[in-house]
């Protein structure tokens, strides 16, 4: 939810009836919007959109939101840390210098962003100042190419939730609560122990999927073969997690019913494969890391949550590149993916005007009504300005980049 792309790499989105030679690069970069786009009505559905404990179509629908979404943002963050600091080769020398420094500036604007909004109290979870503290730590790795990228994504996916599982039971106080004072400051926000390890979206196990981001920025997007091992890397690593995690919970002696005995377990225990409707882990049965429900920050869920946002964003990139007509009609879900700051913001002061405060459980005319009004105005918004409210003041604070020599 940064500034989404290098304006110099990525026209305006009303732009749909370019030529066929002119027409790959925008494209690829217009999915990319696309793509974040998507993220953020699954983020609206997931905050303002009926309970998935409802079931019907509708429960279903909805669960398939939640997680979901987050983790494409993460997901989105590692290309947008890429297009930033040099997609195709990494900038050097003074250019270098001041994509490193952009980046810290959006990261420090994040971290504060997400603090401030969090301290008003809102019911939902923000991500942002998470989202901002992925940037600081997976900066150090922006000349990296594809190949070790992608290793580094996987290994971290393999490690860092057990290690995240670990932390969180040597925590005082245990994951819930951690320790106090200055790790837990500002009172009412989001600390460094909760930004790493005890928050909704801990950086331990959360930076795989900014990882694997930046590993899929780097590569040639234009080529249909890089396309299509991407659609099957994304739809195997799905398999693998949310496939092995099912698989788990049936064939693995009392996992099940540890995680139904658990006091985070308010669901069916076997929908722990997939869905949240199980509940989210409370810490007192290593039987969570064997779920793959789309919080449970387990290995099988980020490896699961990686491969739908691989899918989601290849089948973006494709279908705006081989469909021009498309771009036209997802022009709406386009604009709010160049500006998805300001449209995250919005659905927040938009939940705290209305005083909602079950997440979720609106009724489907309450999200609708998100849905149109962010639409709307992202679409009027892009007729006029190449950035949203919010990526413009970002754009203009990371001015003083300029000054790094």
């Amino acid at each position: 939810m940064a500034e989404n792309a290098v304006d110099a790499e990525r026209p305006a989105p009303a732009e749909p009836e370019a030529s066929a030679s002119d027409r790959a690069a925008p494209a690829r970069l217009i999915g990319v919007d696309l793509a974040r786009g998507l993220a953020v009505f699954g983020m609206y559905a997931a905050h303002v959109g009926p309970d998935p404990s409802d079931g019907g179509a509708t429960g279903f629908f909805m669960e398939l939101s939640h997680g979901r979404s987050s983790a494409l943002f993460a997901f989105l963050a590692g290309f947008s840390v890429v297009l930033i600091t040099g997609r195709h080769a990494p900038k050097t020398g003074r250019a270098g210098r001041q994509a490193v420094a952009k980046v810290v500036i959006r990261a420090v604007v994040l971290l504060a962003l997400g603090t401030a909004l969090t301290m008003t109290g809102t019911p939902v979870e923000v991500i942002l100042a998470f989202y901002g503290l992925y940037f600081l730590l997976v900066l150090p790795l922006y000349r990296l190419g594809a190949r070790p990228l992608a290793i580094i994504a996987a290994s971290s996916a393999l490690v860092l939730p057990q290690v995240l599982y670990v932390v969180q039971q040597a925590l005082p106080g245990g994951p819930d609560d951690g320790p106090d004072g200055i790790w837990a400051w500002p009172a009412g926000g989001d600390g460094i122990v909760s930004l790493l390890f005890t928050g909704s979206y801990p950086a331990l196990s959360w930076l795989p999927f900014v990882i694997a981001g930046m590993a899929v920025a780097r590569l040639d997007l234009a080529s249909a073969v890089v396309r299509v091992r991407l659609a099957i890397t994304g739809g195997a690593l799905a398999l693998l997690g949310h496939g092995g995690s099912f698989l788990a919970l049936h064939l693995v002696p009392g996992a099940a019913s540890a995680i139904h005995a658990s006091r985070g377990a308010d669901g069916p225990a076997l929908s722990a494969w997939w869905s949240d409707t199980a509940g989210y882990p409370a810490g007192d049965t290593p039987a969570w890391l064997l779920a793959a429900s789309p919080h449970s920050e387990t290995t099988l869920s980020v490896l699961g949550n990686t491969g739908v946002a691989i899918a989601v964003l290849t089948a973006c990139i494709a279908a705006t590149d081989a469909f021009p007509g498309l771009r036209r009609l997802a022009l709406p879900v386009i604009a709010v993916g160049t500006m998805s700051l300001s449209a995250y913001v919005l659905h927040i002061i938009g939940i705290g005007l209305l005083g909602i405060e079950d997440l979720p459980g609106s009724p489907p005319h309450v999200l609708l009504g998100f849905l149109a009004v962010v639409s709307v105005f992202a679409t009027l918004w892009s007729r006029f300005f190449r950035r949203g409210p919010l990526e413009w003041l970002l754009g203009r604070a990371t001015k003083a980049a300029e000054l790094v020599r």
